[in-house]
């Protein structure tokens, strides 16, 4: 008799373990990369892009770079004085919220600064990113689309019709104003027109130096582990 996929069975136990194996290599990497690196610098990522973030793992093969799986970096660096890895990596740890990620690098902290400043990417919005314009359209003939497109407009709320074989605006259409949270098919009307407003950007937010131990704020010259003032 014939097995289907779904009578394969799956142990538990070896999938936990190998998941396991998984965290344990990256904390010792991660471990690794505090003992080879001069600098660890803390980054967050606008309008995440992978291929993007490729790009600049591309860049910077003379350092590393860590994105993702926050708590099992917050493991490898310790989470309080008392566990972390080094002196003040427990302050590292306090950051690793949301997109952010982690290079380690012998470059110094202009360079890195300097490098990222310069460094972004336009692409096409996605649902939920804000509307960096406002954009309508005029009624009148769809020129930039074959005929094959215009059912498709359609679908997407367009008012279209052929007129002597061209796709045609029948009347005004707002597809966003500026500040709006995009919907799906806001976002599909500002690709099909071609405008790139979503800005891949990573900004170098911490720093931490391997020599000292210090961690600061990269537009500021103080520990960030300085106690704060109140009031």
């Amino acid at each position: 008799m014939p097995k289907f996929k779904r009578d394969k069975k799956v142990s538990l136990t070896k999938t936990a373990k190998k998941g396991l194996e998984l965290k344990q290599n990256l904390i010792e990497e991660l471990r690794k990369c505090v003992d080879t690196y001069k600098h660890l610098f803390i980054f967050s990522v606008a309008n995440m892009r992978n291929s993007k973030l490729k790009d600049i793992r591309n860049g910077w093969k003379h350092s590393r770079m860590f994105f993702g799986k926050n708590k099992v970096m917050m493991v490898a660096l310790g989470q309080s004085p008392s566990d972390e890895y080094k002196d003040n990596l427990h302050q590292v740890s306090k950051k690793l919220r949301g997109e952010v990620g982690l290079l380690f690098t012998n470059h110094r902290k202009e360079e890195v600064n300097e490098w990222f400043t310069k460094y972004s990417e336009m692409d096409f919005a996605r649902e939920g990113n804000k509307a960096t314009l406002t954009m309508s359209l005029d009624p009148g003939p769809l020129k930039q689309f074959p005929y094959s497109m215009e059912p498709r407009l359609r679908q997407l709320g367009l008012p279209t019709a052929f007129k002597k074989g061209v796709g045609t605006l029948l009347s005004d259409y707002e597809v966003c104003k500026e500040g709006d949270v995009l919907t799906p098919e806001q976002a599909r009307f500002l690709k099909l027109f071609g405008y790139e407003i979503a800005e891949f950007k990573v900004t170098i937010k911490y720093m931490w130096d391997a020599q000292s131990g210090r961690f600061q704020q990269m537009d500021d010259d103080l520990p960030e582990s300085a106690p704060e003032s109140q009031g």
